[in-house]
């Protein structure tokens, strides 16, 4: 993920570098190539976080017992109606109880069950 960034960035500046070294622009296109380039630069630096904010999520699993409906609903193919069956069943021991209890059919279980976990409400 370092590297994307660090390579992002290189490119930008040898974007900025190149657009200022060009001959016989007027200092209105240059400006103009500027603007474009930074709202380039602000939509792919909102990619990449939006990346490693997915990615840190996917490496810590989903308490379903303290997760709210914004979380639930950012796992694949949860909807809102699962969403709030999901909270209305707490507290959960497994997060398998998910299917055992009929909150979810196996096959949504299987594509989440990799980022969910069932911690004991103290």
């Amino acid at each position: 993920m370092r590297l994307l960034i660090y390579s992002f960035l290189v490119m930008t500046i040898l974007l900025f570098g190149l657009t200022a070294c060009a001959p016989n622009q007027s200092s209105e296109d240059i400006k103009e190539k500027t603007a474009q380039t930074t709202a380039e630069i602000k939509q792919g630096a909102k990619a990449v976080a939006e990346g490693v904010r997915e990615g840190w999520s996917r490496d810590k699993p989903l308490d379903l017992n303290a997760a709210t409906k914004e979380q639930l609903l950012k796992l694949p193919g949860i909807t809102p109606a699962q969403a709030d069956r999901i909270i209305a069943g707490r507290p959960y021991d497994d997060p398998k109880d998910l299917v055992t209890r009929h909150i979810l059919p196996q096959t949504e279980y299987d594509k989440i069950s990799d980022r969910l976990t069932a911690k004991k409400q103290s």
